[in-house]
């Protein structure tokens, strides 16, 4: 006890001479001094922002423990997994899964297409003055015997069982929706090909609002493009840039019903298939706001 009160006197009296009165105060623990600068912070974020070089780091993505090695290299410091996880997460970082983009894929074309509310700007002139413009967006999703497995709940550590088919029947949802309405359209249709979209189309425009004009969004399929096609004169076709489906946000539609309503089953034939997508866009349709929530992107909507 007295060794105690002996120690605690003088961390007192060290405290007063480094810091007068303010000494005397119990502050908290400072803890060991920060590895990284602010410097070395920020050419650690620029190295994860560019990515790795296969060639030259010999990985195509960034594990800790690769950082952990290039700090070393390039500062002579050593830090754990750890401590390098904590550091990423002070500077903004998370690990998230990639959005795919084609090798392709011309990104000057997509910047440039998300200016196509001047087009309808245009399109608008061309109309009657009282012509309310709407913005479609259309794709087609195959639904087959054999169905993705879904991200479960489940026991830690566990190991989930999902059904999965090997057969092969298939069928062909044509879908579209109108963000800004909430609406949609769809046909359940056994293959791709011109006489298929042609009865979507005309499904469309039976959709779109009386006294409207839809413009159509739709990518460059052989059966979208088509000089075959009789196009309804309340649609206006738009193609998206090529190798950019990411544009397009029925491609979120489909991944929120495969994720909801068609995954983790089995179809026993090709008349359930055709039964449960039906069900499926129903259940879509039924909730405007989803449509509006998944469809909605700000720059489509700037006319």
């Amino acid at each position: 006890g007295a060794d105690r009160v002996g120690w605690s006197a003088s961390c007192q009296r060290l405290g007063f001479n480094a810091k007068g009165p303010d000494g005397l105060i119990d502050g908290k623990a400072t803890g060991q001094p920060a590895k990284l600068n602010d410097g070395q912070r920020q050419a650690l974020a620029r190295l994860v922002e560019s990515g790795p070089i296969p060639s030259i780091h010999g990985v195509v993505r960034w594990r800790r423990k690769d950082l952990a090695q290039w700090i070393f290299e390039e500062f002579r410091i050593s830090v754990d997994e750890t401590t390098v996880g904590r550091e990423l997460k002070a500077l903004g970082f998370v690990k998230i899964s990639a959005r795919p983009r084609h090798k392709g894929q011309n990104e000057f074309a997509i910047e440039d297409f998300k200016n196509f509310p001047a087009e309808v700007a245009k399109l608008r002139n061309r109309l009657p003055i009282d012509t309310r413009i709407e913005i479609w967006w259309q794709d087609e999703a195959r639904v087959g015997q054999k169905t993705k497995t879904t991200r479960r709940w489940a026991p830690r550590g566990s190991r989930p069982r999902a059904l999965v088919d090997q057969r092969t029947k298939s069928a062909w949802i044509f879908g579209a929706i109108c963000p800004q309405r909430g609406v949609g359209a769809a046909l359940i249709l056994p293959r791709c090909n011109t006489q298929a979209m042609q009865w979507h189309l005309e499904e469309i425009s039976s959709q779109v609002a009386p006294e409207a004009h839809a413009v159509l969004i739709l990518d460059q399929a052989g059966w979208h493009t088509t000089g075959k096609l009789n196009i309804p004169s309340n649609i206006t076709l738009l193609s998206l840039p090529p190798r950019s489906p990411e544009l397009n946000p029925v491609e979120n539609i489909w991944q929120f019903m495969r994720d909801n309503w068609l995954s983790n089953r089995i179809f026993k034939s090709e008349d359930e298939i055709v039964s449960i997508c039906s069900d499926a866009w129903n259940r879509l349709i039924d909730q405007p706001w989803k449509i509006m929530s998944i469809g909605r992107r700000k720059w489509a909507h700037g006319f």
